[in-house]
């Protein structure tokens, strides 16, 4: 990845994600995070138990978030007015997801915005994901 102008970019080798090493502009701009801090991320992180799961999927169901078939994930796909509400509603995302490093699947046309949340170092739904897709759900309708 190279860094101009602060502008990032990143060339991707024969290899699929995630085997490719990311440099993270943000590890350079962002204070290490405590003993504390990092212990509660990592139990964020771990794989939901089935109970929990089964509870907290259901609540957000309600929501609009789905399942994804082929893969433990949610997904949601919003609708916004104009294309500068789409973008102005993943800045304010992509702030809270640097908050917890936690960064979605996303995929934005003009007014649409599909978002995919899984935590890839459990492989599978975390805390993390209902956290960030309950965060989203509050921003999206304050939009």
């Amino acid at each position: 990845m190279s860094v101009m102008s602060g502008l990032m970019f990143s060339v991707r080798t024969s290899c699929s994600w995630p085997c490719n090493r990311v440099f993270r502009l943000s590890s350079l701009l962002l204070p290490a995070l405590s003993d504390n801090q990092s212990s509660k991320m990592s139990s964020d992180s771990h794989w939901l138990p089935p109970a929990d799961r089964d509870q907290q999927v259901m609540d957000l169901r309600a929501t609009g978030w789905v399942e994804v078939d082929d893969r433990d994930a949610i997904f949601k796909e919003l609708h916004f007015k104009t294309f500068n509400q789409a973008f102005g509603f993943m800045s304010r995302v992509a702030l809270q997801a640097e908050k917890m490093n936690h960064h979605p699947e996303w995929f934005n046309v003009y007014n649409k915005v599909q978002i995919t949340l899984t935590t890839h170092d459990c492989g599978g739904l975390s805390k993390r994901d209902i956290k960030m897709a309950k965060f989203i759900d509050k921003i999206a309708l304050s939009m």
